[in-house]
């Protein structure tokens, strides 16, 4: 495939997007953007991000079912590891709603025509490998504390992490690893997802701006983090419901941190080639 390429853009070239200093303000102006876009059609993305607290319950009983009460928050807070990727539709209807498009909520799928899919589905992959290398790690912890056993029940788990120093050092280093992690993400793939929709730059381009934006700004991108982590906690207690009106306000607020950060060259503030025009779906008047 002549236009397939990952490590590099289309011209096969590396490039260095520039970046700028942000202040706090602007996080929090990205974050108001990011619920202006949510606000502008509600209930699209409520339907549409249902998808995460149904899954994230689904895994809780799946994980209670086999006596795997020990990576229920492994597996809770892993899903900050991956938001970044399951953004992705949300990122596109902000570039869209930026340009005047039509930002009806099947245009989240629009991603699938990018150039920059090879590069986009490299750094998911290299997600995924996060995600599933910080669920081994949270096990071995467990293991290297608790044994092979696995808990008898949840009410003796949670008792024995808060009232023991075994549950201690577990809720600890649990969570200072968890941080490690998190912090690798957030250095890599910050900003990265929406350049790559922006500007076909490659997946090494991505990440090291995503890197540079931290370096460059690491107050504000810090508190991005926490403003994530912390809303992803609020939005899981309610059975993870919250997780419907907290995942595409956090999405849509990542496209505007990116324009904050990274400059645009004139000339390039859409690099994507014109999608030819397609026949609407016809749905229900609510879900347009």
């Amino acid at each position: 495939m002549a236009g397939f390429h990952v490590y590099a853009g289309t011209n096969s070239t590396l490039e260095h997007p520039a970046v700028r200093h942000i202040t706090v303000q602007d996080v929090f102006d990205a974050l108001r953007r990011g619920f202006e876009d949510f606000w502008d059609k509600p209930s699209h993305y409520v339907f549409l991000c249902l998808i995460y607290p149904i899954v994230g319950v689904f895994l809780i009983t799946w994980t209670s079912g086999g006596s795997a009460f020990q990576l229920v928050f492994p597996l809770m807070s892993g899903f900050a590891l991956l938001g970044p990727f399951f953004g992705l539709g949300l990122y596109e209807i902000s570039r869209r709603r930026e340009q005047g498009q039509d930002t009806s909520w099947w245009h989240v799928f629009d991603v699938r025509q990018s150039p920059a899919i090879p590069a986009i589905a490299a750094i998911g992959g290299m997600l995924l490998v996060l995600f599933v290398a910080w669920l081994l790690t949270a096990q071995a912890l467990y293991t290297w504390l608790y044994g092979d056993a696995a808990p008898l029940s949840v009410g003796a788990f949670v008792n024995d992490l808060f009232t023991t120093q075994r549950g201690w050092t577990l809720i600890i280093l649990g969570n200072l690893i968890g941080f490690l992690f998190a912090l690798v993400v957030l250095s890599t793939t910050v900003i990265a997802f929406p350049l790559l929709l922006d500007r076909d730059v490659g997946a090494y381009a991505a990440i090291e701006t995503s890197a540079r934006a931290v370096l460059a700004n690491p107050g504000p991108m810090l508190l991005w983090g926490l403003i994530v982590a912390v809303a992803l906690l609020i939005g899981s207690l309610p059975i993870l419901a919250g997780l419907a009106v907290v995942i595409p306000v956090l999405g849509h607020g990542t496209w505007h941190l990116y324009r904050k950060v990274v400059e645009i060259p004139a000339g390039k503030k859409n690099r994507r080639a014109p999608v030819p025009p397609q026949r609407e779906p016809r749905f229900p008047p609510w879900l347009r």
